[in-house]
């Protein structure tokens, strides 16, 4: 495997970079300083919010480029580079489906902020660890700013409890299982393949001249834009079956190893 090329490294967040306790390694800030002198551009793409982003990395914050919200939004050095939000009446039907189904926590994403309206201790604390900045509203449908997604947490399983309920969305709305406790609901656009795809454009990266990490099956289209595209031991069976190599887990250090052969 010949890295040489590489020009441009891309990670998600939970589950990839991210340890099982939400940390970043210090391993991987002393790395990522090897590749800013390689001239190495490093993407951090997450179905995460901006803010919680930015808080994660913030040593590196002003040194890369930000994809959220499952690419719902992106930002390049203070640059909006992508934004493709929900429209309302869309939104709103959304919610109904939800609301029909019960059992489940909605959070509509905006760019800075994000908004529940049911909630309890339990929910709210999970919930700190995604979003830095969020608000209590009492009628979601009331909301009139910009959604860039609709997150929905299940305490259980969102593939089995959640994603039944609004596959049917898929012909006109990305449907995306992000992680174990969520399903994301966004526009077709809305994704970080399409995100990505926009920063490769803009700095004139190609498929071999991209690394790319990933986890769940909210990675898998940017996964499939990279020659160099790899798939943590502990991803998704889908996840696996796109990536062209795998690595060690994230509380293995999975990213690192690769990192460490780049530099």
């Amino acid at each position: 495997m010949d890295l040489s090329q590489i020009k441009m490294v891309v990670t998600d967040m939970d589950g990839t970079l991210l340890n099982s306790n939400h940390e970043v390694s210090g391993q991987f800030f002393s790395l990522f300083e090897r590749l800013r002198k390689k001239n190495i551009q490093f993407v951090a793409a997450s179905g995460r919010q901006y803010n919680s982003i930015v808080d994660k990395l913030q040593p590196i914050k002003d040194d890369i480029i930000v994809i959220a919200e499952n690419g719902g939004f992106a930002i390049d050095n203070g640059e909006e580079i992508v934004s493709t939000p929900l429209p309302i009446d869309t939104r709103n039907n959304v919610l109904s489906i939800l609301e029909q189904i019960g059992d489940n926590y909605p959070v509509l994403c905006g760019k800075y902020a994000a908004y529940i309206s049911d909630s309890s201790p339990k929910f709210e604390k999970m919930l700190r660890e995604y979003y830095t900045e969020f608000e209590i509203i009492d009628d979601l449908k009331s909301y009139t700013e910009e959604t860039m997604k609709i997150a929905v947490y299940h305490f259980v399983d969102s593939e089995k409890y959640i994603y039944p309920a609004v596959k049917h969305l898929e012909d006109y709305l990305k449907v995306k299982v992000s992680g174990e406790n969520w399903v994301d609901v966004s526009s077709l656009k809305a994704h970080k393949g399409y995100a990505l795809k926009k920063v490769m454009e803009r700095y004139n990266v190609r498929s071999n001249e991209v690394l790319i990490f990933g986890d769940y099956n909210n990675d898998i289209e940017m996964l499939q834009l990279s020659d160099f595209s790899f798939a943590m031991a502990n991803a998704h069976p889908n996840v696996k079956k796109v990536a062209q190599y795998e690595t060690l887990s994230n509380d293995e250090l999975g990213v690192e190893k690769v990192l460490e052969k780049l530099t």
